[in-house]
């Protein structure tokens, strides 16, 4: 019986951590994107030798993380199948959904059939519908936003209806009740991806972002490997915004992060605890403190700070214990685009049972995360191809 496995599976997804254009690339205006190896270029160098070691390197050429000859662990890359390029698409991907169509976008902001009734439901007017950078746009409409009291809403490049707000303006609670009154309009050819609350802090010139981000997904429109690993009596452990992205939908438990180190020490502590399962975990730094902003020392950093704590990861693994590292999306932060960029992602597969340097290629689909995921805990999920009879004997 399936509950008889003493097993965690460890997805750890680095938020936007591409590693080159996908083939249909230019169909986003993504045609020269790669956002690690970019980056390494821009900042002279990476220093990550724990990942380099995995294999990191053979994935694509980074400017100081060479190709090894002996890689720790497995390694490929994957192409997303599903058209678009933002978080949920890459997400639910991983866990198994492949979208035939994209979630609609907005770039000329929202219609009025879609305002007008946000507006009377929340008993004022908004500022801004339109599509902008998050910093940006707070730094334009903060100002009249504190006098006026009227909640600041924009979209981007990605599927998104993004309230800010400050919240010493509009506390966090009814913020939080925007956000879903939006997610309540937002159905048929409106349904974007993902309501997301932005709450800031700070005056005029020194605005600031919070942790108390909340994302209001759309739900899966089918069971996920996730809801199979539940159904089947396992733990299904999200940490950041992983319960957010699936609107909790086959999640057992949540936890909420304040960054990536948050993150990661959130992840270590649940594989100290005993249960079988799948701990799923997103380090959203990387996107959205970095790649967003265009900022690529400051993701270079974010990449040597994550690099610096696989030793702590590699050594809490259990005897089966699997960890899979890889992405969602890319956000090249060399490039003019503040946006998400369609980027194939690493895939990096370790663990005291799994076999060490086996060259996974290029998968066709996230989706083999989820049918690999069903594999190792002896259950069957109908979208992917698994790579675990590859990797392991067990």
């Amino acid at each position: 019986m399936p509950l008889t496995i003493n097993r965690k599976v460890i997805i750890i997804v680095l938020d936007s951590v591409g590693v080159g254009a996908l083939q249909d690339a230019h169909l986003y205006g993504d045609t020269h994107c790669n956002t690690l190896g970019n980056c390494s270029l821009a900042v002279e160098g990476l220093k990550m030798p724990h990942l380099g070691q995995m294999g990191l390197g053979l994935l694509t050429e980074i400017k100081g993380v060479p190709p090894v000859d002996n890689p720790t662990a497995c390694y490929g890359i994957m192409a997303e199948r599903s058209p678009g390029k933002d978080t949920t698409t890459g997400h639910w991907e991983i866990a198994g959904i492949i979208l035939d169509r994209p979630f609609p976008l907005f770039p000329d902001g929202f219609p009025p059939e879609i305002i007008e009734p946000f507006k009377q439901r929340i008993g004022r007017d908004i500022l801004g519908n339109k599509a902008a950078s998050g910093t940006a746009i707070i730094e334009e409409l903060g100002p009249l936003h504190m006098q006026t009291g009227y909640p600041i809403v924009y979209t981007s490049a990605d599927s998104v209806f993004q309230i800010a707000a400050h919240e010493e303006v509009i506390p966090l609670a009814e913020l939080y009740r925007m956000c879903q009154t939006a997610r309540e309009l937002l159905t048929g050819e409106y349904a974007v991806g993902r309501v997301i609350a932005r709450p800031f802090v700070g005056s005029p010139g020194s605005f600031k972002r919070t942790a108390n981000r909340h994302d209001y997904s759309i739900v899966p429109p089918r069971p996920t490997v996730l809801n199979l690993l539940r159904d089947h009596g396992f733990t299904v452990a999200a940490v950041g915004k992983i319960n957010d992205i699936f609107a909790g939908q086959g999640i057992s438990r949540s936890v909420h992060t304040s960054g990536n180190m948050d993150g990661v020490d959130k992840t270590l502590a649940l594989m100290k605890e005993n249960f079988s399962g799948l701990i799923f975990t997103n380090l959203v730094d990387f996107d959205q403190q970095y790649g967003h902003r265009n900022d690529p020392r400051g993701y270079a950093g974010a990449l040597e700070e994550f690099d610096r704590r696989v030793p702590e990861i590699l050594s809490a693994l259990g005897p089966g214990d699997v960890l899979i590292i890889t992405a969602d999306h890319g956000c090249d932060p060399t490039t003019s685009s503040t946006d998400h960029s369609r980027e194939y992602v690493p895939l990096l597969v370790t663990g005291q049972k799994i076999k060490k340097g086996v060259n996974l290629g290029t998968r066709k689909s996230f989706s083999d995360v989820a049918a690999t995921v069903a594999r190792l805990f002896q259950l069957s999920y109908d979208t992917g191809e698994e790579f675990a009879s590859v990797i392991t004997d067990a």
